[in-house]
């Protein structure tokens, strides 16, 4: 038996004694009542907040969403499996928040901000914890739309402009080329800072994928893998296979990590994959939380789920952070291009005609054009932007004045001239230039284009360079012209990029280099 000496004890005891401090903490505490289909009723939770995070065992987290006299309503946002009756739920004492900032920059992340790729936890501190639901700035804290994010894609920087701070709607059906456009606008930021996040002038992207198939977000990841675009961007995945509360925070979580950046003078481009999906997540949860159903069984507050979202898409004024602190920058801004997925083209439904009014116009995406190879596939009949010339270069404002209208003109003629009639000069002059222009605004997948190439080929098209073109040489003729200016023009790319302006002079050097190019090209002597 070992030899306890009695001092040895006294002093140990002391020692303990001398370092134990009152850790009394404060905790509320409440009990499941009843739990199924991911949404719990707790008792006990007097003091909880509406929007406020619960934890309950098997670190699964929830969401207090329907506040009653004698319990909460809680939709849980991990499996409802790994919760039973009589568990105990501890309340976080804060409202439900994100991790935000440049540690979350290449990374793929769930709802909660919790990383999904497999790199390894994310180093954020309280600090950056940021809540999902925030104040949209007011009118005063804004500046008017004036600067273009460019897209790459000829159809929409040309006739549908977009510009940083504004919210553009993409709408169509399933398989019309909705995500492609999406990744084109963020591969085509690239440019803005050569793909460095650290360059001010970086655009920062956020791809918020909400009801998706996985095998889509991992498409997607990939391809911004392979095109060096993940270093600047966010991926916040709620996939179909994830809980529905999950589904309908992602936009949110989203838009707050993107916020953080804007208020600190960056721009960021974010993405919503799409908001019809996160409806029906919303109208889920709300109906097991028997929520008073409203038209298609939606709930009445439908119309601020996407409009509270929305109004936080903004450009800020450069004079901000005096009028409200939380604004460590002036000029950042904030764009948001939401997608809604239709049914059989019906635009005018409930959830499309919601987001239609809400965001500052949209690009609508036709099936029969899609399917008769007109890629993108957009409608420019029903397309708008409410922004128009102001989210446009000069160069690209001049060149591309009449083209939306002639495209319009054109699809309508042509439907006309399907019956066979004899048409007249003018008529099958107009329907011969459309011709050309529609097969001008094809473009392959994943090949965003400079403002400047964009709008030099947009050129040769108005003017007329390709009206005695067959149809089929439009797009080779196109492609090879802009190499040929590329490689032997350099100074006209050059001169509109850096002056964003098409003078007389630079006209006049593009008109010879277009008439070179096309002589030789039908010699056979071009590329």
């Amino acid at each position: 038996m070992a030899d306890i000496r009695p001092a040895e004890v006294t002093t140990i005891l002391k020692r303990e004694i001398e370092g134990y401090g009152k850790r009394l903490e404060w905790k509320s505490v409440g009990r499941v009542l009843q739990v199924g289909d991911g949404v719990a009723r707790v008792y006990g939770l007097e003091g909880c907040m509406m929007s406020e995070l619960l934890k309950f065992p098997n670190d699964v987290f929830g969401l207090a969403l329907s506040l009653e006299e004698d319990n909460v309503g809680v939709v849980l946002l991990g499996s409802d499996t790994l919760v039973k009756e009589g568990d105990s739920v501890e309340s976080l004492g804060r409202v439900i928040s994100v991790p935000t900032g440049d540690a979350l920059l290449g990374r793929v992340v769930d709802a909660l901000g919790r990383p999904l790729d497999g790199k390894g936890p994310i180093r954020t501190t309280e600090a950056d914890l940021r809540s999902i639901e925030g104040r949209s700035p007011s009118v005063v804290e804004r500046q008017p739309v004036k600067e273009p994010l460019q897209t790459g894609i000829k159809a929409i920087d040309s006739m549908i402009p977009i510009g940083r701070g504004q919210r553009e709607l993409l709408i169509g059906d399933r398989q019309t080329g909705k995500t492609a456009i999406l990744l084109d606008a963020i591969l085509n930021q690239k440019s803005t800072g050569g793909g460095d996040p650290e360059n001010p002038s970086q655009v920062l992207c956020i791809y918020v994928a909400t009801g998706q198939k996985q095998s889509t977000v991992v498409d997607v990841v990939s391809r911004l893998e392979r095109h060096g675009a993940m270093a600047y961007s966010i991926v916040v995945s709620a996939p179909a296979g994830a809980e529905a509360a999950m589904q309908f925070i992602s936009p949110y979580a989203g838009c707050s990590m993107g916020e953080r950046f804007r208020d600190e003078g960056r721009h960021v481009l974010i993405v919503y994959d799409d908001l019809y999906k996160q409806a029906v997540a919303y109208r889920q949860v709300m109906l097991l939380l028997r929520r008073p159903p409203g038209r298609e069984a939606f709930p009445g507050d439908i119309f601020n789920l996407h409009s509270r979202l929305l109004e936080r898409a903004a450009k800020l004024a450069e004079d901000a952070p005096k009028m409200n602190p939380r604004f460590v920058k002036g000029g950042g801004s904030l764009t948001a291009l939401p997608v809604v997925e239709t049914q059989e083209g019906d635009y005018a439904a409930y959830i499309p005609t919601n987001v239609i009014s809400i965001t500052d116009g949209q690009i609508y995406l036709e099936p029969d054009l899609f399917n008769a190879g007109v890629r993108p596939a957009v409608n420019v009949g029903i397309s708008v932007s409410r922004v128009g010339g102001n989210a446009q270069i000069p160069a690209m404002k001049k060149v591309a004045g009449g083209l939306r209208i002639n495209l319009a003109q054109y699809r309508e003629l042509k439907a006309f001239a399907q019956f066979g009639s004899d048409l007249d000069k003018a008529t099958l002059a107009q329907i011969t230039r459309g011709q050309r222009l529609e097969e001008l605004l094809k473009q392959g997948q994943f090949a965003p284009m400079p403002v400047e190439e964009q709008v030099m080929a947009i050129y040769a098209g108005t003017k007329g360079f390709l009206d005695d073109l067959p149809i089929e040489k439009v797009r080779p003729f196109a492609e090879k012209l802009l190499a040929f200016l590329r490689s032997s023009r350099a100074e006209i790319g050059k001169t509109i990029r850096e002056t964003k302006k098409l003078d007389p002079e630079t006209e006049k050097k593009l008109d010879e280099a277009v008439a070179e190019a096309k002589t030789a090209f039908l010699a056979g002597r071009l590329g």
